[in-house]
């Protein structure tokens, strides 16, 4: 169990850890993202449901 902790100590010290810079621009890109990625599932469940609602529509008489 200690040999596993050395390791993970050891490979701890390899990593490179973004600068604030970094960390601020990575975060900037992903919350676009979100933001992005939501109208476009907000766009296709609102054309879903309105396919749906016709699609029902029809049937319903």
């Amino acid at each position: 169990m200690q040999e596993f902790f050395e390791g993970v100590q050891a490979e701890m010290k390899k990593v490179t850890w973004p600068d604030r810079e970094q960390l601020r621009n990575a975060t900037a890109v992903i919350l676009v993202f979100v933001v992005v990625l939501a109208i476009i599932i907000g766009l296709m469940d609102s054309v879903f449901s309105a396919f749906v609602r016709g699609f029902v529509g029809l049937f319903s008489g």
